[in-house]
């Protein structure tokens, strides 16, 4: 799974856009999402989002898929970010040691931080659960820049959808599949010392989004429609 973040010299823009096989984006929503990202380059601007909390009675982080007014994830099923920007490292991240920051030689995009400076454990951590590798790049990114994603504009709610094999079973597989995002959000703010991912309640629309004006007045009118 982490392999969808690996450098590949085909990608040639500093924009990547992020999808699932199962993601439906309006060219609308994907025009406002990238005019969204060109004024914020350095964080993960999208559409699905997740929150983090910390469970005091449990001790330990919580991950939340609920609809409320804070956010600190944004799902790669459905994102664009960038490289990371020129000159600057990851600090701040913890007691345990880590390689050396990557070359400036090397392509300067998250994916290359990803594959190239986070250690191999951490990777194979994300492939074991098999449900994590979106978690793991929302917190290098917060790692890097000490700011939250953003969320964007979206028409229809997204869900994390279940496997088709595995259909029959889709109550278990979807409780399975929350458990080890949970682990996997506890075992990377303990590989990291503290908990990297910060929270924000900021959703950017566009200008006019709902206002009762004609929609030729609109940039984005289809963002509107059911």
């Amino acid at each position: 799974l982490s392999d969808r973040f690996f450098p590949y010299t085909a990608i040639q823009t500093d924009a990547v856009l992020s999808l699932d096989e199962h993601t439906s984006l309006s060219t609308s929503e994907v025009d406002f999402a990238f005019v969204v990202w060109r004024s914020f380059p350095e964080r993960i601007v999208g559409f699905p989002t997740r929150s983090h909390f910390w469970d005091a009675e449990q001790r330990r982080w919580g991950y939340t898929s609920k609809w409320t007014n804070e956010l600190s994830i944004v799902l790669t099923a459905a994102a664009f970010y960038h490289r990371y920007p020129a000159g600057e490292g990851p600090a701040g991240w913890g007691a345990r040691p880590h390689p050396a920051p990557p070359p400036r030689s090397l392509p300067r995009y998250y994916h290359s931080l990803f594959t190239e400076y986070l250690p191999a454990g951490l990777r194979e951590l994300v492939d074991g659960l098999a449900a994590c590798e979106d978690i793991l790049m929302n917190v290098l990114v917060a790692a890097v820049t000490k700011l939250p994603p953003i969320k964007v504009t979206q028409r229809k709610q997204h869900k994390e959808t279940v496997p088709q094999q595995v259909k029959g079973t889709a109550g278990a597989a979807g409780s399975r599949r929350f458990t080890q995002r949970q682990d996997c959000l506890n075992q990377l703010a303990d590989w990291f010392g503290y908990m990297p991912l910060v929270s924000s309640q900021l959703r950017l629309d566009p200008v006019l989004f709902k206002d009762q004006v004609s929609v030729l007045r609109k940039k984005y009118p289809r963002l509107e429609k059911p």
